[in-house]
């Protein structure tokens, strides 16, 4: 079954705090955004793509191409691939981490193999954690469509890092 339609933060205000993330599991973090029960983020309206599927150390986001998403030469833009890929990378990272913790991303690297158009339909960000150590994790992603073509990878390091106490 699809998650439901996400609800996303309005303002700043709407967004969880760093104080009230830390108090749970960054699964159960994550799985609350997909589950509607934490707000998405505001990116994931503005460039049309959801949270589809969660477990630990593994996060899928779906996307549409639109034209919105366009570069001057009619192609889906590079920034569009590269924020969903960091997006299911990060969160794939933060869905290892455990209650007081949480990541930013100190790089990442996009590759995309193939052009992306209004038509080439859903494309899912499918994000898988290498590795998390005490300071540093790494996690790989892939871009696919419905038929499992490889549209672009990445891959990332965060930094682990502890969140502020309440």
């Amino acid at each position: 079954m699809p998650p439901p339609a996400p609800t996303f933060a309005e303002s700043r205000d709407d967004l969880m705090p760093l104080s009230e993330i830390g108090k749970i599991s960054g699964l159960e973090f994550i799985t609350g955004i997909m589950d509607g029960r934490f707000p998405a983020p505001p990116i994931a309206r503005t460039l049309d793509f959801q949270l589809t599927e969660v477990s630990a150390g593994r996060v899928v986001f779906t996307g549409t191409p639109q034209f919105a998403h366009f570069n001057p030469i009619g192609t889906v833009h590079g920034g569009w691939f590269g924020t969903l890929l960091d997006s299911c990378m990060a969160c794939a990272v933060q869905s290892s981490l455990p209650a007081g913790q949480g990541y930013t991303t100190l790089e990442f690297k996009v590759n995309i193999l193939r052009p992306a158009f209004e038509t080439s339909g859903p494309l899912r960000a499918i994000g898988q954690v290498d590795h998390v150590g005490r300071r540093t994790a790494t996690a790989v992603g892939r871009m696919l469509d419905e038929n499992d073509k490889l549209f672009a990878t990445g891959s990332t390091t965060c930094l682990v890092m502890p969140l502020p106490p309440a």
